[in-house]
């Protein structure tokens, strides 16, 4: 069996103008990085403004375990699969972080021949958008300590900064680093911490703005400390953001790649869904929605996180309607969830599947709550059986969803062919009469406890002492509108990654809350997740390699 990067590497990929024509794109609208990666101009950007929107699928999943949901593979797949029913359509992604590819999760490119290519150039440096957000924010953080250094004519309490330096790599070490150490000339001495690039306020904002002039608007009111005074300190009164907006000039350009068979696809922005809002960036679907009848797009992890944060931050910042959703699980996933080991997830358990399934039923009822309709599809292994997959489809079909078994791991688009029908006849006989869960004026704990209890399934929220503190000076400082990100573990529908299937009885528990102002969200930090994450045992990053003709081998 050929591994992902073979099928890859093996395959015959088009010059990016010719994937561009598809779309009607002019060769000298694209700026190349190439033969096979372009970004689109700002001017190409602004001339189809006007054209009418297509409409728009988001693809979401049960919580991901060790057997792998194949989400992306299912995007890719799908929007294959609109080609092959000669349907226009555009796939539009995140980008894939360093940190995931070299750690435990591998890349994000999709898999077997329903893949994104080039894979290795997107799994890795790409066109170099993670690494202008990385020095964008931490152009941020030098100005930040100079300022303090020459003299903190703000004066910014040294013991209230919360602005971090981020790196685009899973390193430990770094969430808690100490600066400034050695002579008076090299600053002042301070605790500091990092975070993952793509959980950098940068990124979110990078990822929520509509056009240059927000974006410049969004990066200025980022709070990087507090005064003595208790006052928010913004990148605006550091006077940092020309310079930053210069280091983002091109990365707020979206990438334009293809697919195995040529579909078209825009990448763009990476946001984790678990620490952050795990949505590819607002330029990138307005554009894909403007040229295509159909866009294909996903959010991170299960529904409780990606999904939720599509919905509840992207959609109402953008003024988004989604039109359908896909629900991908897996016969696998669901008998783990129902407490059957990886080993022998491959053998038929149909009272395994019946204990675990309640993963899924959760997550549509959760979907229905935005009042989108559902289409729930299978992603099939050769060792479902008719039993089980009979028993998943009869389940989901008497909570009103409409079910597909997808194969485009196997076959490509002509494996997604199925799913593609049943989410063009949804599109045709159901409307979409989206609406975020919860309201604006609600007060930032009353759309916490909204989260916890409606989409987790929690008896309540249990809140630290430095979280209550916290959120009353949010609100104090006029933050109390903004929607909340919940930063949570991607493995359970609770904060605890061994809680499976559909608990309940549990609390969650928020132990930290922060404003990202310019992202205009509050993000919430419960259970013991991390905004750095660690290296495994055995990283994924000890099996990838080059050869000295250049092929790289070991990327997934």
């Amino acid at each position: 069996m050929k591994t992902d990067i073979q099928i890859a590497q093996e395959a015959v990929l088009q010059p990016i103008t010719e994937v561009a024509k598809q779309l009607n794109i002019p060769e000298d609208e694209l700026e190349l990085y190439g033969k096979y990666k372009a970004k689109i101009t700002d001017e190409y950007l602004k001339k189809i403004q006007n054209n009418p929107d297509g409409k728009l699928v988001l693809v979401t999943a049960i919580n991901p375990t060790p057997a792998g949901e194949g989400k992306t593979t299912t995007s890719v797949g799908l929007g294959q699969a609109f080609g092959k029913l000669g349907k226009k359509a555009i796939i539009a992604l995140r980008e894939p972080s360093l940190g995931p590819c070299f750690g435990v999760k591998g890349g994000a490119a999709g898999g077997g021949y329903a893949q994104v290519v080039p894979m290795e150039d997107l799994n890795l440096h790409f066109t170099g958008d993670f690494h202008a957000i990385t020095s964008a924010n931490n152009l941020l953080a030098a100005m930040l300590d100079n300022h303090i250094q020459q003299g903190n004519e703000l004066q910014i309490d040294t013991r209230q900064i919360v602005w971090k330096r981020c790196l685009d790599m899973n390193d430990r070490v770094l969430r808690n680093t100490v600066v400034g150490l050695g002579a008076k000339a090299d600053g002042v001495v301070r605790e500091d911490h990092f975070v993952i690039t793509v959980a950098s306020e940068v990124m979110a904002v990078l990822c929520l703005a509509m056009d240059m002039k927000d974006l410049k608007e969004r990066l200025g009111k980022m709070v990087v400390a507090y005064n003595y005074q208790g006052k928010p300190v913004t990148a605006a009164d550091l006077n940092a953001v020309g310079a930053m907006a210069a280091l983002l000039k091109d990365a707020l350009k979206p990438n334009l790649i293809q697919t195995l068979e040529h579909t078209p696809a825009l990448i763009h922005g990476g946001p984790f869904a678990n620490i952050a809002h795990g949505c590819n960036s607002v330029i990138a679907t307005k554009t894909a929605l403007k040229m295509a009848d159909y866009v294909i797009t996903e959010a991170g992890f299960g529904a409780d996180l990606g999904a939720e944060k599509f919905f509840d931050i992207k959609c109402r910042s953008a003024n988004l309607k989604p039109d359908a959703v896909v629900l991908v699980a897996t016969v696998r996933a669901l008998k783990y969830n129902g407490g059957v080991a990886k080993s022998d997830l491959g053998t038929e358990n149909l009272d395994a599947l019946k204990a675990g399934i309640g993963n899924l039923e959760k997550h549509i009822e959760n979907l229905q709550k935005y009042q989108v309709p559902v289409v729930v599809t299978l992603n099939s292994f050769i060792t479902d059986t008719e039993a089980e997959t009979s028993y998943i489809k009869n389940f989901c079909e008497e909570r009103g969803c409409e079910f597909a078994i997808s194969e485009v791991w196997e076959k490509g688009g002509e494996g997604g062919i199925a799913l593609a029908e049943k989410v063009l006849e949804t599109l045709e006989k159901k409307e979409s009469h989206f609406k975020p869960v919860y309201e604006d004026d609600l007060s930032l704990k009353e759309k916490i406890n909204t989260v916890a209890k409606e989409i987790y399934g929690a008896d309540g929220v249990n809140y630290t002492p430095a979280a209550e503190s916290q959120l009353k000076k949010l609100e104090e400082h006029g933050f109390g509108k903004m929607p909340v990100c919940m930063a949570k573990t991607q493995y359970s529908l609770s904060d605890d990654p061994a809680l499976l299937g559909k608990p309940s009885g549990f609390t969650i528990q928020v132990r930290e809350a922060y404003v990202s102002a310019g992202a205009g969200f509050v993000v919430v930090l419960t259970g013991a997740v991390m905004t750095m994450p660690g290296l495994p045992k055995e990283p994924a990053a000890h099996r990838i390699d080059i050869n000295e003709d250049g092929v790289i081998t070991g990327l997934f």
